[in-house]
């Protein structure tokens, strides 16, 4: 793993990958990489101007690259299931579940669920969960969900998941990255047990420079904490696609086990792939099974090609 780059990244010919939130930032930078590999790469994108933007930047820089525009707004679950019965292709090699929000003000999703729950994870573990008989059936398939490294600030509390009794930003996301994590505990535990060959994964980019930062204080035009955020991006993260490494390296990588967590090596700020810490509370069984019960309740989306 010590000094892997992108020109480590396999041949990825003849593979299909879909990956959330690929108009901008990580998920743009790890469609661009997996295209140039020679990978067919579904733009999973909730505005199709920006997606079009996306792919039209990948398309000039790689000219034969195979990538499509798909519609996938993760708040509202009628466009993930949409999404995925019209996916059309016969198999899926890689899942990167990447899109998310961060810090913003209190809303709810089109389900009514709080906007950093249910878009960070909700909306993964369904679109997970309905195309997961296609991932079953690709040799080889790998599913990787990115966290961060603020899931160690707070733990679930499985009581109040869509955070009614208080809201707080940074706890609800910290909560949601959590979620991201056990909801990968439990994936792998599960594909394990059926003896799938799928491999579950996560991964987290250290802190990179992308829109997420600024769009919570632009959104509640909050313009100190806004320009406060654009110096760290400028001065301090590193950029998007040294960002996506870890990504790239849990989504394409030899010998990648289930249930890892990948992010950059120098302090999990910066730098190549490597194992990253972890809080112990995203290895607990317990919490995993009860979060994963309330996800299937919540979002009506049932595994039910993991029951044994």
């Amino acid at each position: 793993m010590a000094g892997w780059s992108v020109q480590d990244i396999p041949d990825q010919g003849g593979r299909i990958a879909v990956v959330t939130g690929a108009n901008s930032g990580l998920g743009l930078a790890t469609s661009r990489e997996l295209a140039r590999r020679g990978a067919h790469v579904v733009l999973a994108c909730r505005s199709e101007e920006r997606g079009a933007r996306a792919r039209d930047r990948i398309l000039g820089e790689i000219p034969d690259a195979q990538v499509e525009l798909r519609a996938l707004d993760l708040g509202r679950l009628e466009s993930v299931r949409e999404f995925a019965d019209s996916y059309g292709h016969e198999r899926l090699d890689l899942l990167i579940n990447n899109a998310g929000v961060m810090a913003l003000p209190h809303g709810r999703t089109a389900d009514g669920f709080e906007t950093q729950f249910g878009v960070n994870h909700l909306g993964h573990f369904a679109l997970t969960g309905l195309l997961l008989p296609l991932l079953l059936k690709t040799p080889g398939a790998r599913i990787v969900t990115v966290s961060s490294t603020m899931h160690s600030v707070a733990n679930i509390d499985i009581n109040d998941l869509n955070s009614e009794r208080r809201y707080s930003r940074w706890l609800a996301y910290a909560r949601s990255k959590t979620a991201n994590l056990l909801f990968t505990h439990e994936l792998a535990r599960r594909l394990g047990a059926t003896g799938s060959d799928v491999v579950a994964a996560a991964a987290h980019p250290g802190y990179a420079a992308t829109n997420l930062q600024t769009k919570g204080p632009r959104m509640e035009r909050r313009k100190a904490a806004e320009l406060f955020m654009q110096i760290g991006n400028r001065f301090f993260a590193q950029s998007a696609e040294a960002g996506a490494r870890p990504i790239l390296y849990a989504a394409t990588a030899p010998g990648v086990e289930p249930d890892s967590f990948t992010g950059p090596s120098f302090a999990d700020w910066r730098g190549s792939p490597a194992k990253s810490r972890r809080a112990k509370w995203t290895l607990n069984d317990t919490a995993g099974e009860r979060l994963w019960a309330e996800s299937e309740r919540l979002t009506g989306v049932t595994y039910d090609a993991l029951k044994v």
